[in-house]
């Protein structure tokens, strides 16, 4: 290896073979490890969720016992109803597929369009909320370096997820680990120094919704507690990763589903609502440079020895940033998969469903961390404002998939048995996320919320572009095979002849065509056509060489990669026996992989030593007006291929076919 290819696997991880029977087996998470991955996201929220509470109530703490409550409630409750999406969807049931296929496509582009916007605010709130906390126990001074130091630990994750999924999720788990053991430590001791005043916690707050009542009247009291609720709206954020996250799990994959979603929900309802608690009990206050958090381990710890509280309350913010960092996983593992699902339906460009050689979707990773950093950057590292942001579009994505649930229950109800309790899971679920979704859309709407739902509504008709592009230009395609594809008749019928087939001669020396083709098709047909008009007949062997391409939507399991090689096999014969029904000698050259290039530059020397005197053949589409965008929405495999042949003195002609 040269020193780029030695340094780019020092960085991001040796190659990996899509094709070893044990590849997606060994990239796939259990239970512990999925909770890591996807379930710190919801856990993180701890650290921003309660104190944003607590900041909304201002001076009225006592309602956040209610609302802690409440929290707890909407927890297991929209849990519940994504355990029953993930039954309805075992391989793989995001917000984006399930209002797809219950609702609409259309629908279902809104909701994937929600949740990039929401997976990208994911990665930007976790390291800003990170390093406000690993901040927070530094000089005040040190807090203009906030941005510079949220995009270095932006840079390292980008990195570490380059390398891919499991990777980063094991290098991250002792991080993890240390958080949950100090926070669930400090929970635990905090009550229990504080058992004698918990029965006090009720009757402030009973008192203090009588004096809230009587100072603000009944529509204040509402407003106050639905405004502290939706402010602590970012705590379910994550409750829907699992389900969005499916694929990359253990088999049983649903049964891993649950466990994690178990895991994950009682986790995250322990520390949201012993943390609020725990702000009563010692009342806590904000502290300017500090977070909540900071300030109620600092007076947790005050009975402690000074040395022990301050290595002790350190290390548990240090352990806290990097929880929050962690957290930034939710939105890099299920963000690419989003955006890979949006690629295979065509509202993005196909590039974002392709696959590194490390086998993770390495566009999807990348677009997510570029539009993180502009988020972080352009906000400053500001925690509120990004919260601002936040929450409205996973409750849209959450709305939209249980109203789709509601609808497939009432349309299946008399097919399934023991219904009703389904669909009161989901009933109530829709409910209370179109209820949330509504309150946050009106509470931050004027705060900056209307920021999201012009950006998302902008990404929809981005994608409602890119897909009537595409879906224009597959009618023309479609209508190309229609007029060339009928020629393939009488080759299917030529097949049942095989001594006919025997009786064409190989002609090593002979002048031969050597055409890359995609599926058996119009395109295929016409660059064939084309070579023979061109050359005037003057090839005496024709070889058809077809690459399948291993993407997210085959990546699945080695039935879907055995499946794509006999489809390309299949595609390849079908112009063998055409050509060979011309008169013609013809073979098939086939492989499948992860870059078309490098499995070309494989396969050439092959069909060289077999075929000496060869010319290669591709076609490319031409549009009448050729722009920024429809270059970006398709491939130019073709020219690639062209350029690496030319550096090995091979001839290689571009077949244009206008569209």
């Amino acid at each position: 290896m040269n020193i780029f290819q030695t340094l780019k696997t020092v960085i991001f991880g040796k190659n990996k073979n899509p094709l070893d029977s044990n590849a997606f087996h060994n990239l796939t998470l259990i239970a512990f490890f999925a909770w890591v991955g996807l379930g710190s996201d919801g856990l993180s929220s701890s650290c921003y969720g309660p104190s944003e509470i607590m900041y909304a109530l201002s001076q009225h703490t006592y309602l956040s016992f209610i609302i802690g409550l409440a929290t707890v409630l909407t927890i297991f409750i929209i849990s519940s109803s994504y355990t029953q999406i993930i039954e309805l969807f075992p391989t793989g049931g995001g917000g984006y597929l399930v209002a797809s296929k219950l609702l609409s496509p259309n629908i279902g582009m809104i909701s994937g369009s929600a949740l990039l916007i929401d997976y990208v605010l994911t990665i930007s709130v976790s390291i800003a909320s990170g390093t406000d906390a690993l901040f927070s126990f530094l000089p005040t001074q040190y807090q203009s370096y906030k941005v510079l130091f949220s995009i270095l630990i932006l840079i390292i994750l980008i990195t570490l997820n380059i390398r891919g999924v499991k990777e980063s999720v094991m290098t991250l788990l002792p991080v993890f680990l240390f958080f949950v053991i100090t926070h669930l430590f400090i929970i635990v001791y905090g009550l229990f120094m504080q058992t004698s005043n918990l029965p006090a916690i009720t009757t402030k707050t009973y008192s203090d919704i009588g004096k809230t009542y009587t100072q603000l009247g009944a529509f204040g009291l509402i407003f106050l507690i639905m405004h502290a609720y939706s402010m602590g709206a970012g705590s379910y954020t994550g409750i829907e990763a699992v389900s969005n996250g499916l694929p990359i799990l253990r088999e049983p994959k649903v049964h891993t589903a649950k466990k994690v979603m178990l895991l994950m929900s009682f986790s995250l309802s322990f520390f949201v609502f012993g943390l609020l608690t725990l702000y009563l009990l010692y009342n806590v206050k904000f502290v300017p440079g500090q977070t909540l958090n900071a300030s109620l381990f600092n007076i947790v710890t005050s009975s402690w020895s000074p040395t022990v509280a301050s290595i002790f309350v350190i290390f548990t913010l240090i352990s806290e940033g990097a929880i929050l960092y962690i957290a930034a996983q939710t939105g890099f593992i299920d963000g690419p998969r989003v955006l890979s699902n949006m690629a295979l339906d065509r509202w993005v460009p196909t590039k974002f469903a392709s696959l590194s050689d490390r086998l993770v979707t390495q566009n999807g990773v990348l677009l997510m961390g570029i539009s993180a950093f502009l988020l972080i950057w352009l906000t400053d590292n500001n925690v509120t404002y990004l919260i601002v942001l936040y929450s409205i579009n996973v409750f849209l994505t959450f709305s939209l998939s249980q109203i789709g649930m509601v609808r497939h229950w009432l349309k299946v109800r008399h097919k399934e048995k023991k219904i009703l309790g389904r669909i009161t899971i989901n009933f109530i679920g829709a409910a209370l996320t179109i209820l949330i979704l509504i309150s946050v859309i009106i509470v931050k709407f004027h705060e900056g919320g209307w920021i999201t739902l012009v950006i998302t509504s902008g990404v929809a008709s981005l994608a409602f572009v890119i897909h009537k592009h595409y879906k224009k230009t597959g009618e023309i395609i479609k209508d190309l095979d229609t007029k060339l594809l009928d020629l393939n008749q009488s080759a299917l019928e030529f097949q049942k002849d095989e001594s006919a087939l025997k009786a064409i001669p190989y002609n090593k020396n002979g002048k031969t065509a050597v055409l890359f083709v995609n599926g058996f098709s119009g395109i295929g047909i016409h660059s064939l056509l084309s070579s023979m008009r061109l050359f005037d007949n003057t090839f005496k062997n024709y070889v058809f060489v077809e690459i399948g391409m291993i993407d997210a939507g085959v990546f699945k399991g080695t039935e879907e990669i055995v499946a794509l090689q006999n489809k390309i096999e299949s595609d390849v014969q079908q112009y063998v026996s055409f050509v060979n029904h011309l008169g013609f000698y013809a073979e098939g050259f086939t492989a499948v992989g992860l870059d078309i290039v490098q499995e070309t530059l494989k396969i050439v020397p092959e069909i060289v030593e077999r075929f000496p005197n060869s010319i290669f053949f591709g076609g490319q589409i031409v549009f009448k007006k050729e722009t920024f965008f429809t270059r970006q929405l398709h491939n130019h495999t073709v020219f690639s291929i062209q350029k690496e042949l030319y550096h090995q003195g091979y001839q290689f002609v571009i077949l244009p076919i206008k569209l």
